[in-house]
């Protein structure tokens, strides 16, 4: 069938609909005039052409103007969040405030365990262990390192966090009471008194923010960093 003779059975099966639709309203019910109306190919032609504008200008504003604006707006505004809250020493960059990393030296407050990644903290793998409480390789580890903690400070519980990693394996902090655990074995490495160093735990002691959100917490980065430049150990270990 040409095209000509498909239009014309087009309109006709339309009329028909029409003058069905007018005898179940029981009114007059016109058809819209086929003069107000483009060829059906030229209206999928605007369709079209339509969608792949919007497309293109949506492309534009979102996926170019709104993504730098924001980050010019955030690199004026919040500039050290913005760029990953990095931490300087000397010029050089030694690691980011919201990024933990490990601590191995007696002389150095250590991190709470982590499972990101084979060594722990790597940034490329965040991620807990999936391991749950009734995993026999998780319930070994903690009793492992609680015995470790134990034989250091004899007597003293172990605070939970010191033993058990996060859901990230990245947290930068540690409760303020694991940091107090730590105090005997880093006061003596560094020849302070446990006084001395409880001042400069506390000194680097968050609150709750805006005082009911999270826990009090203790940057261990800024605080290792902080007895360097205080009191520096003989040989830098971490």
């Amino acid at each position: 069938m040409s095209a000509a003779g498909a239009n014309e059975l087009g309109e006709v099966e339309l009329e028909e609909k029409w003058s069905l639709l007018r005898k179940l309203c029981g009114r007059d019910v016109r058809a819209p005039s086929n003069e107000t109306h483009a060829p059906m190919g030229e209206q999928r032609m605007k369709n079209l052409l339509t969608a792949v504008l919007m497309t293109i200008v949506t492309t534009i504003l979102l996926g170019l103007v709104y993504p730098l604006m924001v980050t010019g707006l955030a690199q004026v505004i919040f500039p050290d969040q913005a760029n990953g809250q990095l931490i300087r020493k000397d010029g050089v960059v030694v690691g980011s405030r919201i990024i933990g990393q490990p601590f191995g030296g007696p002389g150095y407050f250590h991190s709470r365990p982590s499972a990101a990644g084979a060594a722990g903290y790597d940034a490329g793998a965040s991620s807990g262990s999936n391991l749950g409480p009734t995993s026999q390789k998780l319930v070994d580890r903690v009793k492992g390192d609680v015995e470790k903690l134990q034989a250091e400070n004899p007597g003293k519980p172990v605070p939970v966090d010191l033993v058990t990693t996060s859901g990230s394996g990245l947290d930068p902090d540690i409760s303020p009471a694991a940091a107090e655990f730590q105090v005997p074995r880093v006061a003596r490495e560094r020849g302070l008194s446990q006084n001395e160093l409880q001042q400069i735990v506390a000194t680097h002691t968050a609150g709750r923010q805006f005082s009911f959100l999270g826990e009090p917490r203790v940057n261990v980065l800024e605080l290792n960093l902080d007895l360097d430049s205080r009191k520096p150990m003989p040989t830098t270990r971490r």
